[in-house]
């Protein structure tokens, strides 16, 4: 019972991690009906910067991740303004495009920090905590507690603000949302900045956990991706569940079977999309008819 406890509380650390990167996918999908495959080398980026702020400036990590989801955000809304043309033609234009800016970035991290990386002390002090014989570390609790914090904030966002009302509404039904006034374009730049901002949120926190180098958002963003379609993509509860759930089943996945954890995990994965093809919550996209 011990193991299964401590294996929980592990899983749900990087599951956290992994329902901020879903979040971020499922923001733009839902608003655009995009998959942005940039997303993950943001998260790197993100994790760069928080990491550059951090360590090298000696800045303190609040103000670190700060800067950096407001610089990462800046390059959401410039990934979103060059390919705003591309949305009246034809999406699947976009996604190329998508996926150009993200070899773009990943080149650029090379040329500005190297392809070692930068290792990065946890901003707090990691002290185990014995809780009835489980150890749960602060640094664990500091990114359940950030995570839990930006979910709330996009759900109160979303919920309580006019400009989340509005961008649901665009979401819904693009055509009924112009008409009612809403700005579309603007809609969806701002679902490309928050999600870029969230992105880095998850970068910042993964980095004291992981090696931070160029590779990073490939290894965070697959499986955030994962996450997002196991939750429904689109769905940001679901983002946040299927990234919880992916964790966990990751954690469990690295017990005896170690050298295998990668495999179980996304055959788990497989097995769970095969008996609900559209996720846990099921598929949540605009309607751009």
């Amino acid at each position: 019972m011990t193991y299964f406890l401590q294996t929980l509380v592990g899983g749900l650390g990087m599951g956290a991690v992994y329902a901020l990167v879903a979040m971020g996918f499922s923001i733009v999908y839902r608003t655009m009906g995009l998959v942005n495959f940039a997303h993950a080398d943001v998260v790197m980026i993100g994790a760069f910067l928080a990491a550059t702020l951090f360590v090298t400036m000696h800045l303190p990590f609040a103000v670190a991740i700060t800067a950096a989801v407001l610089l990462t955000a800046v390059i959401g809304l410039g990934i979103e303004r060059i390919l705003r043309p591309l949305e009246s033609k034809d999406l699947n234009l976009m996604l190329i495009g998508t996926i150009g800016f993200g070899i773009m970035l990943q080149s650029a991290a090379i040329l500005i920090w190297g392809s070692f990386g930068v290792a990065v002390p946890t901003p707090i002090p990691n002290v185990p905590i014995d809780v009835g014989g489980i150890i749960v570390t602060t640094y664990q609790l500091f990114v359940l507690a950030v995570s839990g914090i930006v979910m709330l904030l996009l759900y109160l966002f979303l919920d309580r603000t006019k400009l989340g009302t509005a961008m649901q509404a665009a979401a819904m039904d693009r055509s009924a949302a112009t008409a009612m006034g809403v700005n579309v374009s603007s809609s969806n730049a701002i679902a490309f900045a928050i999600g870029s901002g969230i992105a880095a949120v998850a970068g910042a926190l993964v980095g004291p956990l992981l090696y931070v180098n160029p590779a990073l958002g490939v290894y965070v963003g697959i499986k955030g991706f994962a996450a997002a379609i196991l939750g429904g993509f689109g769905s940001i509860p679901g983002a946040i569940v299927g990234g919880l759930i992916f964790g966990l089943i990751e954690a469990f996945a690295a017990g005896p079977l170690s050298a295998y954890s990668e495999l179980l995990t996304f055959v788990v994965f497989a097995g769970a999309m095969m008996v609900r093809q559209t996720g846990i919550f099921g598929e949540r996209t605009v309607d751009r008819a």
